[in-house]
């Protein structure tokens, strides 16, 4: 029997899921410069078709499929390939033989989470990254590194074997295999694509704040999706899941907002925006094991450190264009590790330093945390080495001066040369012969 309840929370909270990317495609866009905008959101909707298909095809299958051996420890098997198997079954929420939902709901649920984890990358190489590299990138990497790190944490993998005086690895929603993934590999890939030119000297401001808090606000609302979604049932565990999330990017904002005016006077609009992504990424491993007065202390660390983190890359010569590595991996690692300070005895049953549980908690956690970093930072590293000595990652130096837009897809995101046309036209019939106004004036 399917339990409906369940069945159609998880079918809203996929789509949430879903629209999280297109909102990451207009963060990104508007972080990005006016010539390059139709690019970087293109490599968010690249990801998706490619994604897309190859979860059905293998992806699945090697996430939660039961792997050969000892091999299991590290990837999953085949028996999901082409998700026909599925069609039909269920998983019994209750665990027990009762009501639950099908298969293929969660098989399409974790599509997402497979989709946008991939998007999140593209933007630490804004402005300078091939395009048909990137979609050579994006099938090899969420092969060779996705699916086996979302196999480590959620299909049965050697984060299972982890325990230390009774403690396991707690991620509820991803913020190993998603969020400190993206952003390990992302700082792969800018040490292998290089800086941008101009980078550190020519202003390299958003272009377009709407298109960033639109995407932002996205992003938060798909987000309940992502979090109390993976409580995997419509009850306490995602009543808690989603008001952590609500009150840990409301911390995140304010400690954001106030380093930011501490350090140069003035509140932003990006300072909103990427503040709420930080706290919506530190709160998503940790949702359903704090409360929430220890969700707003999640948000407000990640917001505070995440300010600083997006500076660093100016100190040590790395081009993280959108700031992936400052806001996701460094956030990704503040919401793990800070489980093992404030977790509360609620889903997982384990407790965090504060709460009386001892550092187990927390040593287990820093071990995920590491080997994730290292692991993807690692591969993504010799994935994008072998594109870019086959055929090149980074845009010749005129294509990345002229604009992605223009060079890559024969497309621009605004029409700058009609408009100049335009306003010539209207100067040329309003002035009488012989005279010319200050602007045409200007312009010659």
């Amino acid at each position: 029997m399917i339990d409906t309840g369940n069945t159609t929370w998880l079918l809203v909270s996929a789509a949430l899921v879903m629209l999280m990317t297109p909102g990451l495609a207009f963060f990104y866009g508007g972080m990005s410069r006016a010539k390059s905008v139709l690019n970087m959101m293109l490599m968010s909707f690249a990801s998706i078709a490619i994604v897309s298909v190859l979860w059905v095809a293998i992806g699945h299958s090697l996430t939660y499929a039961e792997g050969p051996g000892a091999l299991n420890h590290f990837i999953g098997g085949f028996d999901y390939v082409g998700l026909s198997s599925l069609i039909g079954e269920i998983e019994p929420s209750d665990g027990e033989g009762g009501a639950g939902y099908p298969l293929l709901v969660d098989a399409g649920f974790q599509m997402m989470f497979a989709i946008i984890t991939v998007a999140l990358i593209s933007g630490a190489i804004a402005d300078r990254a091939k395009f048909g590299a990137w979609l050579i990138f994006v099938p090899v990497w969420a092969t060779l590194v996705y699916f086996p790190v979302a196999h480590w944490v959620w299909g049965g993998g050697w984060f299972d074997l982890i325990n230390i005086g009774g403690a396991g690895v707690v991620d509820f929603a991803g913020g190993t295999a998603v969020h400190i993934n993206a952003g390990a590999a992302a700082l792969a890939l800018t040490f292998v694509l290089g800086r941008r030119k101009g980078f550190g000297v020519e202003s390299m401001r958003p272009h377009n704040l709407p298109f960033v808090l639109l995407g932002a606000a996205l992003l938060w609302f798909g987000w309940f999706g992502f979090n109390a979604g993976s409580a995997y049932a419509a009850d306490g565990t995602a009543a808690l899941a989603l008001v952590n999330t609500q009150v840990a990017t409301a911390a995140a904002i304010i400690a954001w907002i106030i380093v930011e005016k501490l350090r140069y006077g003035k509140a932003s609009a990006l300072g909103f925006a990427s503040g709420a992504i930080a706290g919506l990424v530190a709160i998503t491993p940790a949702a359903a094991d704090v409360t929430p007065l220890g969700a707003i202390a999640v948000g407000a660390v990640s917001g505070a450190v995440c300010a600083y983190a997006i500076s660093w890359k100016f100190k040590f010569k790395f081009d993280d264009a959108l700031d992936v590595v400052g806001i996701h991996m460094v956030g990704g690692i503040i919401g793990s590790l800070m489980i093992g300070l404030v977790a509360a005895e609620i889903t997982s049953g384990s407790s965090g330093l504060f709460d009386g549980g001892g550092v187990s908690l927390l040593i287990v956690q820093l071990i995920a945390v590491v080997a994730t970093i290292i692991y993807s930072f690692v591969a993504t590293w010799i994935i994008a080495k072998i594109i870019d000595l086959i055929m090149g990652f980074r845009i010749p130096e005129e294509v990345e001066t002229n604009g992605l837009d223009h060079e890559l897809h024969a497309e621009t995101a605004y029409a700058f040369d009609e408009l100049d046309e335009l306003e010539a036209e209207a100067v040329s019939s309003s002035t009488p012969p012989g005279e010319e106004t200050a602007s045409s004036q200007a312009k010659a």
